[in-house]
């Protein structure tokens, strides 16, 4: 008769294990970030501070050959920013303003207080505005119809069956506001635009020689476009900025030596 053997019923679990000299003491990753803010020039007069709430965090795995990310994302308690919220800011400081879509809803009420603000202005003293719709998510296409600009995500466009910028922009260009400005940007394809009389505009993308790092390519392009904006360019110019500078920030590992 054989041997009878163990048998073992369950699941297997693969453990990546990262060794550190000393793990940071309570609370360091919100001074971290701060600072790092502050150092970069990012006044935060109006930050909401929750007692008792974890500082949201995320551990990214990069691939070094393919250019690559898998982000393991947690935020256990912290809330988003609220319409109550937003009353605390003094709107005359502000030239522009931008949302990236999160609680829409609340967002919506933050733009409405934003359209109210300018209707009791001079041209010359209105707040532009701004929203990013990325998450394919039915909650944020609300945000479509605010804005003076509004940045959509490849991913999104492809939710709605478009199959590139120029069809995003096209066909999307009826859930926004007549004089909207709609932006799309495609990776490797560029970025594209419909401008306020319906003109459309594209970039080409400027890869760097070797993609070192893609995180936040997105968030480089949409700041990019807003700066120029607000400093005064043309359409064409500042969609060929964003996606120079999204370019440069592939090329490098995080933020430092893009500009």
């Amino acid at each position: 008769m054989a041997e009878r053997r163990v048998l073992c019923v369950g699941l297997v679990c693969l453990d990546i294990i990262s060794v550190v000299d000393a793990y940071p003491a309570e609370d360091t990753d919100t001074s971290f970030v701060l600072e790092d803010l502050r150092r970069r020039g990012v006044q935060l007069p109006h930050r909401v501070v929750h007692a008792g709430c974890a500082f949201p965090t995320s551990v990214v795995i990069s691939s070094a050959s393919r250019g690559t990310r898998t982000i393991l994302h947690s935020n256990r308690n912290l809330p988003d920013v609220t319409a109550q919220d937003f009353e605390q800011v003094d709107l005359s400081q502000y030239k522009w303003i931008h949302w990236e879509g999160r609680n829409a809803a609340e967002q919506v009420k933050m733009i409405q207080r934003v359209e109210e603000h300018n209707r009791g202005c001079a041209p010359h003293q209105r707040i532009a505005t701004s929203v990013e719709v990325e998450k394919p998510r039915e909650e944020l296409y609300q945000l479509l119809g605010y804005g003076d600009v509004v940045f959509v995500s490849k991913d999104v466009a492809k939710v709605f069956g478009f199959q590139s910028a120029p069809e995003a922009v096209r066909g999307l260009s009826s859930r926004v506001r007549p004089g909207t400005t709609l932006i799309c940007a495609w990776a490797e394809q560029g970025a594209d635009a419909l401008g306020p009389a319906g003109e459309l505009v594209h970039a080409d993308a400027v890869p760097p020689a070797r993609i070192v790092d893609t995180l936040g390519a997105g968030d480089t392009f949409n700041a990019a476009v807003i700066f120029a904006l607000s400093a005064g360019r043309g359409l064409q110019e500042a969609l060929a900025f964003g996606c120079e500078v999204a370019g440069r920030k592939c090329g490098v590992p995080g933020y430092d030596g893009i500009v």
